[in-house]
């Protein structure tokens, strides 16, 4: 079936269970930001690939809400369908609830999956919209979606103290801890990060995402992980039950939480609505683990500066491979990813890939979340630019580095592009702030050369990193505004951060360079405690498209020394001629 013939499906069964809107997000049931193919619904039914969005289906329209990230590439997916787009945070266009309160009257019926939608954003329409009737228990794609994917079933596994560096035991500890503070009963977990880390497990359920689908229940005396239990060996299984925790069937969370009394203490932000629907009383708070697991300990610290040498002697390989290989060699964005796969794979103790790796060559870069296909795909030319936005997850740590490699000859304003993403990149690399301070204290600092120049781009600047676990994680992050009903973390100590500042323009060229940034302590004064970043991603930064010469001396010393770094640390894992490449790379000035 094609877009409109699935619309019409939708629409038909609309009709035959009298709903005026249906409602589809991006999400699964613990609302992850990545999901199995089991929920990808709105993708199989508008042709929109990008990982964020949620559509709108009425009688006589569709439409589709996502950001700046993905606004070329839903134009051109969407194009055909009939489906409207709506550019989030553009001026005039209505927010999805602006959108459900102008189309809706008196007694027409709101439906969705409640699985799949937040407490939140359902108390939100409830208030909003009194009088429309809102129905929580429809999935549809159960009934138009003739070859639906089946939910995960892949294995899983616990880590050690060594890899984890604290026991599932002292962190539940320190949750029952908060739930005394904030006189809980109970505490519902459905994050599926925030499990995993807690837990100390790891799975396969999500593409690139190492988690586990499951819930859980904690009081004070009694911990209930709902799983499939089938996932975890016997080994696992015999750790649960010695340490009080009881293994449930998966789907037995929605039977269990009619049956607690007391107060539970849950975020109905992240929560599903229709767990919520079946509680009695609730405390609505943030999960006190998504704090803990943001700021990593020095285990996960050591770690995962490991797991950057790692990721870096690929990254650096593969720099020194593509610069060569594509002046005589057939080199397509695909094959290029294939390649840096591979050697991310000789690396120890690689998982996976930590998210699809981003590969766009000249315009295709200034799609931001641009991914290949069969149709797309394009020959590299020893001319021009590649925007490799890429990471790996290990036993170590987990990556996200991006780096845009020149491939030959780039005109006068690309280069002046390039220098004032990567002035921007060095100069929150470099930033000392007192504690206290958010993201959007300091994303000037990245975005500052590019507003010079009258340039911005249309995403954050960094985000936080899990630690084998999901590339994006909050509750800190860079971005020069807030988002509407969220409040980013105070930055500390042990927290890491992503510094990916960019320049997308489109029909022309893409650029971003990232790395990686730790949070450490610089001083403690009579002003307070300054705070730092210590750069942890280790390859070169590909200097054939610097002006040297807009550069400070502050920012020239800064790259130089990190450079010189990059030598020390990756050069011994490399052969004689690899080291004489990565000397060039690196040199200083």
């Amino acid at each position: 079936m094609n877009t409109l013939d699935k619309l019409n499906e939708l629409r038909s069964l609309m009709q035959a269970e009298k709903i005026s809107a249906y409602y589809i997000p991006t999400s699964d049931f613990h609302d992850s930001e990545y999901v199995g193919d089991y929920f990808k619904g709105r993708a199989w039914l508008s042709g929109f690939s990008g990982s964020a969005g949620v559509m709108v289906v009425t009688l006589s329209e569709a439409c589709l809400w996502t950001d700046g990230r993905y606004f070329i590439q839903a134009e051109e997916q969407l194009a055909g369908t009939s489906i409207q787009l709506m550019k989030m945070m553009e001026p005039g266009v209505p927010t999805v609830s602006e959108y459900l309160k102008q189309h809706l009257q008196a007694n027409d019926v709101l439906a969705f999956d409640g699985r799949c939608v937040s407490y939140e954003a359902m108390k939100e329409w409830q208030q909003l919209m009194p009088e429309v009737v809102i129905k929580t228990d429809l999935d549809v794609f159960d009934q138009i979606w003739p070859d639906r994917p089946a939910l995960p079933s892949a294995k899983a596994f616990l880590l050690s103290d060594e890899l984890s560096g604290k026991a599932m035991t002292d962190k539940l500890a320190d949750v029952r801890e908060s739930m005394k503070q904030h006189q809980a009963d109970w505490h519902l977990l459905t994050t599926l990060d925030d499990l995993a880390w807690l837990f100390n497990m790891r799975g396969d359920d999500v593409s690139y995402s190492p988690v586990v689908l499951s819930y859980a229940l904690i009081s004070m005396d009694e911990v209930m992980l709902f799983v499939d239990e089938t996932k975890f060996d016997e080994a696992a299984k015999a750790f649960f039950k010695e340490n009080h925790v009881k293994l449930l069937p998966y789907f037995e969370v929605y039977s269990k939480i009619e049956t607690i009394s007391g107060k539970i203490m849950l975020n109905g932000k992240r929560v599903n609505s229709r767990l919520v629907q079946l509680c009695h009383e609730i405390i609505d708070l943030d999960n006190p683990t998504t704090l803990m697991k943001a700021i990593k300990n020095e285990t996960e610290l050591t770690n995962t500066r490991n797991a950057h040498i790692k990721d870096g002697v690929a990254v650096s390989k593969f720099m020194i491979w593509l610069k060569e290989a594509v002046q005589h060699e057939t080199i397509t964005e695909i094959s290029a990813a294939d390649k840096l796969e591979a050697l991310r794979r000789e690396q120890k103790d690689f998982l996976e890939l930590s998210f699809t790796t981003i590969a766009g060559y000249k315009e295709h870069a200034a799609l931001m979340h641009y991914s290949a296909t069969a149709d797309s795909d394009v020959e590299l030319k020893p001319e021009g630019m590649l925007l490799v936005d890429s990471g790996g997850t290990y036993l170590d740590g987990t990556t996200d580095i991006t780096r845009t490699f020149v491939l030959g000859p780039v005109s006068d304003e690309i280069k002046r592009h390039y220098t004032a993403v990567l002035k921007g990149m060095l100069r929150l690399s470099m930033a000392k702030f007192l504690h206290g301070c958010i993201g959007i204290n300091l994303d000037i600092l990245a975005r500052g050369p590019l507003w010079e120049m009258g340039i911005d781009y249309r995403c954050g600047t960094g985000h936080g990193v899990g630690h084998i676990l999901n590339v994006h994680e909050g509750p800190h992050d860079i971005r020069w505004r807030a988002r509407p009903n969220t409040i980013s973390a105070v930055f500390e100590p042990g927290m890491i951060v992503t510094n990916e500042p960019g320049v997308y323009i489109e029909g022309s060229h893409g650029i971003r360079i990232e790395n990686e940034l730790i949070t450490k302590i610089s001083e403690t004064n009579e002003y307070g405690t300054f705070l730092a970043f210590e750069t942890i991603t280790m390859a070169p930064i590909d200097l054939d498209a610097v002006l040297a010469d807009q550069l400070s001396d502050a920012e020239r010393n800064f790259l130089n020394a990190y450079h010189a770094e990059v030598y020390t640390k990756i050069s011994p894992f490399l052969n004689e001629g690899e080291k004489a490449m990565l000397k060039h790379y690196t040199r200083a000035i």
